[in-house]
């Protein structure tokens, strides 16, 4: 299995951390009572569903009970996660959402608008995946790197459209960090997920936005989007020759994208523990390790005590980043 780095610095200090840990056999006993219900806070068809459906094939298998995906999009995902938060915490019902999951627990933390708190009301289970991110702009913008559409942006008699998959989430940081280093303009348009954001890009009705590579990479294969940089620490090997934003003189727009699963706080620790298992135990299945491969991801299943680490220390990282763009609310 290759190795990445979890976090990526600046956005995110990078942190080291096994994709893969030992499954933790103590919490076996626990049984689900009945179907588990998995919400993804984002609509379906982007990276996240994609992931989540994948995962929940193979629970289905090895925990004996129908896995439920459900789609709650909005808010950049709180929406979902609030759901999650106030569920009773019997591991029934779970969350599995992205690295915006970070970045909008700071952006609304920062607002005093935070209906719950990722470190406080949700018990992080296990790493699903790690999904590099891809930078795109829309066929007719004449640029192949993020220094040419700035060029390409300043000339235009309007700012252009940027997307993201809500307030606060890591493509509205990524795009608001880059208008700040870049000095240049454009104007933020939220979705309730990457699938929606990808079908105005490819229209046109935004000139630039960021997707996870998996879901952004048949849409540039066919040549409805063009790539222009990637967002993680290296080059993807399925786009090798496309560079990153730190290659191309921006570091600060730099992160590596995440999908995990989460639970309710106080779910006991026997539930929790059997699920990590399970889930770790997904992760090394060989069909689903290639078909996660072949979206250019990293299969995960590393153990809570990391994962909660990761997602914790992400957070921390955004809050001096959020504080100083001071993201309004919107």
């Amino acid at each position: 299995m290759r190795r990445r780095h979890l976090l990526a610095a600046p956005l995110v200090a990078p942190l080291a951390a096994p994709l893969v840990a030992r499954a933790q056999m103590g919490g076996a006993s626990w049984t689900p009572s009945g179907p588990i219900r998995v919400i993804v806070p984002f609509a379906a068809g982007g990276t996240t569903d994609i992931l989540a459906r994948l995962y929940g094939q193979r629970l289905t298998e090895t925990l004996g009970v129908s896995i439920l995906v459900e789609n709650r999009g909005g808010g950049g995902g709180s929406i979902g996660a609030d759901l999650v938060a106030k569920a009773p915490p019997d591991g029934q019902v779970l969350l599995f959402h992205n690295s915006t999951f970070s970045s909008t627990s700071a952006v609304m933390e920062f607002q005093n608008r935070a209906q719950h708190s990722i470190e406080r009301d949700f018990a992080p289970i296990s790493l699903g995946a790690l999904v590099p991110t891809v930078v795109m702009v829309h066929p007719s913008v004449p640029a192949t790197t993020v220094p040419e559409f700035i060029a390409w942006a300043r000339q235009q008699p309007s700012p252009p459209f940027y997307g993201s998959t809500g307030p606060g989430s890591a493509g509205h940081l990524v795009g608001e960090v880059l208008k700040r280093d870049g000095n240049f303009q454009m104007e933020h348009v939220p979705f309730r997920g990457a699938s929606l954001l990808m079908q105005d890009l490819m229209v046109g009705r935004i000139q630039f936005g960021g997707d996870q590579l998996s879901t952004g990479l048949p849409h540039i294969r066919a040549g409805a989007v063009k790539p222009i940089a990637i967002r993680s620490t290296t080059r993807n090997r399925l786009l090798p020759e496309i560079s990153t934003v730190r290659e191309q003189g921006f570091p600060n727009a730099e992160i590596l994208g995440w999908n995990g699963f989460f639970a309710p706080a106080r779910t006991p620790e026997a539930v929790l523990l059997r699920l990590q298992a399970e889930i770790a135990a997904a992760a090394r299945h060989p069909p689903l390790a290639a078909r996660i491969d072949e979206l250019g991801a990293d299969p995960g299943g590393n153990s809570r005590a990391d994962f909660t680490a990761m997602v914790h220390a992400q957070v921390a990282a955004l809050r001096p980043v959020v504080a100083s763009l001071r993201i309004a609310a919107e």
